[in-house]
């Protein structure tokens, strides 16, 4: 898959990551999707025990078939510290790399991650999607966040997540009973996008299906690189 050419160096501190994060939010992009997307890829990374390398893959699932059509992987050593809300600063150089190799142009990208719904308005969804020019969401578990109300338990019932400056995302119940998950915009889709993309995207499990699968592989593969 073509990709743009990167917007910025990746050797940074994180108080140049900071101020970078701030000057890219304003590029970020919430404009309806011209189609239901079909082909939609999951990603997820993850880090050898010893923190010291990680491995990133995307899974490219069809929602109307569901099977997946392709997966692709990519290794780097970590090179960025750990600080809360730089996540992508450590993650999104392999995710780039491995979604170089995707041989499918899916319609829609997700990450177990935040895109608004950050503090600067640039978390992982937005950074990626930004550098790669494709509509993309979060489907966070947790909240990095804002506030909001509790979702009613049954399924798809949501409710906002806003902060002192507006709403930033929503609140979803993908599952009766369980655990709500956090849906926020990355780049060039809305907030009803995004929400209508993960509920599409459920399965068995509270996890939407392309960002599961994409942990279960990533996992596999660390376990496999990196014992």
């Amino acid at each position: 898959m073509y990709l743009p050419r990167s917007r910025h160096r990746w050797d940074l501190s994180p108080q140049e990551a900071v101020r970078l994060q701030k000057k890219l939010a304003g590029e970020i992009k919430q404009t309806p999707l011209s189609s239901k997307p079909q082909i939609v890829a999951g990603g997820d990374v993850s880090f050898s025990g010893d923190g010291r390398q990680l491995v990133a893959a995307w899974v490219v699932w069809d929602l109307a078939e569901e099977v997946v059509v392709e997966t692709t992987y990519a290794e780097r050593e970590v090179t960025f510290p750990y600080v809360p809300g730089l996540l992508s600063f450590r993650e999104a150089p392999a995710l780039l790399a491995a979604a170089k190799k995707l041989k499918t142009e899916p319609d829609a990208f997700m990450f177990d991650g935040q895109g608004l719904a950050h503090p600067r308005r640039f978390g992982i969804a937005s950074h990626v999607g930004l550098l790669m020019d494709r509509p993309t969401c979060g489907c966070a578990k947790s909240r990095l966040c804002g506030r909001h109300a509790e979702p009613s338990p049954r399924v798809g019932s949501s409710t906002q997540l806003t902060d002192d400056n507006g709403v930033i995302g929503r609140v979803v119940r993908t599952r009766d009973r369980v655990k709500p998950i956090y849906v926020s915009v990355g780049h060039r889709m809305t907030l009803s996008d995004a929400m209508k993309l993960t509920l599409r995207c459920r399965g068995k499990y509270r996890v939407p299906e392309p960002t599961r699968l994409a942990h279960h592989l990533v996992t596999k593969r660390r376990k496999e690189l990196f014992g």
